[in-house]
């Protein structure tokens, strides 16, 4: 009952808007974040990508380690992408900031490392790691993010995992204990003003393989354990993201096709099992899991019509400009020949926006 209060506690400063017409292009071009080459506001791939961003045609932006030079340079590109947004369509501005090993702000540029979360739950109680999460979450908002990829719910099961336990990212291999420590992430997190991302669903902490290098097939060695912090924490009023790993379990999806663009996995389980009403984010689609597997086009269609609202695209892989402008096109030529897919699309926009509204609350809260 304290987790249910707890998160919906932390959403009501969020008031969600309806959703408004928009151009095709630019529904389409919501659904799309990605990664960028650049470390000032004035470099060429910073210049390109605000553009897309003041037209509308992009939703997001994703930063990686190479991407940050300094504070300064930072704040400078985050403002440059706020400044250039339309109204009602703030940027997801977004990175990887979990603690320990996978943080993207580190002490080289002067921000405030945290330990790892196994680390974290070791030493803490979830009331205790929320001083700490407190830290983390302003850190991140002050340097002009709002969507950071936190918490890890994955359960550390297997102890020879790859991803999660290698590198200290789970909490533990308890789901309610997972639950807490994560619920405590996410409230400190909204009470900065940043969203948060459940990940990686349906749950990477059993398999023995890594989705990064090629495909990870978990059918073996998946547990309906690995649900439970997604039970908890949507019973409890959890609405930001959940981030789809690529992960095969041909149990669930006997056509094998990974839980990213897997239909049973985010419309049958995520959706309509646990009830989870706010935005579905891919992991980077550029992973071996997928990009070894599926064209561009391929990819973005399957993702879609499985559910995906947000395409996640680290562009480390494909490193060119002009990806953004490439899936959504693939998006509206496809919604002008099937006005099923474009349903869809119409569909995730309206999430969308929705959950950047709450962006648009905490910005006019903290000015």
């Amino acid at each position: 009952m304290r987790l249910a209060t707890m998160l919906l506690a932390t959403l009501l400063p969020f008031a969600a808007s309806p959703a408004f017409a928009q151009s095709l292009q630019q529904m389409a071009g919501q659904m799309i974040v990605v990664g960028f080459a650049g470390t000032s506001a004035d470099a060429k791939g910073v210049a390109a990508l605000r553009a897309e961003v003041a037209a509308g045609d992009i939703g997001g932006v994703m930063y990686l380690k190479t991407n940050v030079a300094s504070r300064e340079a930072v704040e400078a590109m985050n403002a440059a992408f706020r400044e250039a947004a339309p109204a009602g369509l703030p940027p997801f501005i977004t990175l990887d900031q979990e603690g320990g090993l996978v943080e993207r702000l580190d002490k080289s540029v002067g921000f405030k490392e945290i330990p790892d979360a196994a680390s974290v739950a070791a030493k803490n109680t979830p009331a205790e790691a929320r001083g700490i999460y407190d830290g983390q979450a302003q850190g991140v908002a002050d340097w002009g993010f709002n969507v950071n990829f936190a918490p890890v719910v994955d359960l550390s099961i297997n102890p020879n995992n790859q991803v999660i336990a290698k590198y200290g990212r789970a909490f533990g291999k308890n789901g309610e204990v997972v639950a807490k420590y994560a619920a405590e992430v996410i409230a400190a997190h909204h009470a900065a003003g940043v969203l948060t991302s459940l990940k990686h669903f349906p749950g990477h902490g059993s398999s023995t393989a890594d989705s990064h290098e090629g495909y990870v097939d978990i059918t073996k060695t998946w547990q309906d354990s690995e649900l439970e912090p997604y039970r908890e924490l949507i019973a409890g009023g959890y609405e930001d993201m959940v981030m789809i790993g690529h992960l095969i379990d041909t149990n669930v999806d006997p056509s094998g096709m990974p839980s990213s663009l897997s239909k049973p996995w985010i419309e049958g389980v995520l959706r309509d099992k646990l009830g989870f009403k706010g935005v579905v984010i891919t992991d980077d689609l550029e992973m071996g899991a997928i990009r070894d597997h599926f064209s561009l086009k391929e990819t973005v269609l399957n993702a879609v019509r499985a559910g995906v609202d947000v395409l996640l695209f680290s562009n480390t892989a494909y490193q060119r400009a002009t990806l953004g402008d490439e899936v959504r096109a693939i998006l509206v030529a496809e919604a002008e020949a099937d006005p099923a897919f474009k349903a869809r699309i119409e569909e995730s926009f309206k999430r969308i926006v929705a959950l950047k509204s709450r962006i648009g609350a905490e910005n006019a809260q903290s000015q």
